[in-house]
């Protein structure tokens, strides 16, 4: 992978990309749910875990429709991008299948279920793959950043 310029994007590269992909699903979600169910809304007492159909659909079935649309189309969502971060095959290195990129996305929970040790385990893995990457047979690699091109000056 290193000959290719490419490198595997560890534990805290793929957390500020998350961080940057959450802050843009929230921009998008949260002016639709509060406009149809108001402040109430974050209120958990009131609304339970889904407040109704609305919510179902904009704070779960459409983040995934987004989410997958960027890995099928880009390599990477939003986040990943601006770290020079994009989803591969984990074999061939090409970009990962559309039945791969689905697959990963639903082993995000099977990662969060046990206290999110498969998100965590990106950490401590030699390849960076957290366990929905194993799953769907993915890594995650980003551009390897050798600092500023030296400068060059023409002696005459």
């Amino acid at each position: 992978m290193q000959d290719q310029g490419l490198e595997y994007a560890g534990f805290w590269v793929r957390t500020g990309a998350t961080i940057i992909d959450s802050i843009l699903i929230m921009l998008i979600t949260f002016p639709i749910i509060i406009s149809v169910y108001g402040w109430a809304y974050f209120d958990m007492e009131n609304t339970g875990l889904i407040a109704g159909p609305v919510d179902f659909l904009v704070s779960w079935v459409l983040p995934a429709i987004l989410v997958i649309a960027f890995w099928i189309y880009k390599q990477a969502t939003p986040g990943k991008m601006a770290v020079s971060a994009k989803i591969v095959d984990a074999t061939t290195g090409l970009p990962a299948s559309n039945a791969q990129l689905v697959g990963r996305y639903f082993a995000y929970l099977v990662s969060m279920i046990p206290l999110f040790l498969g998100l965590i385990w990106v950490a401590f893995d030699k390849r960076k793959q957290g366990w929905h990457d194993k799953l769907a047979g993915t890594v995650v690699v980003k551009t390897i950043n050798n600092g500023p091109e030296p400068v060059k000056f023409n002696n005459a």
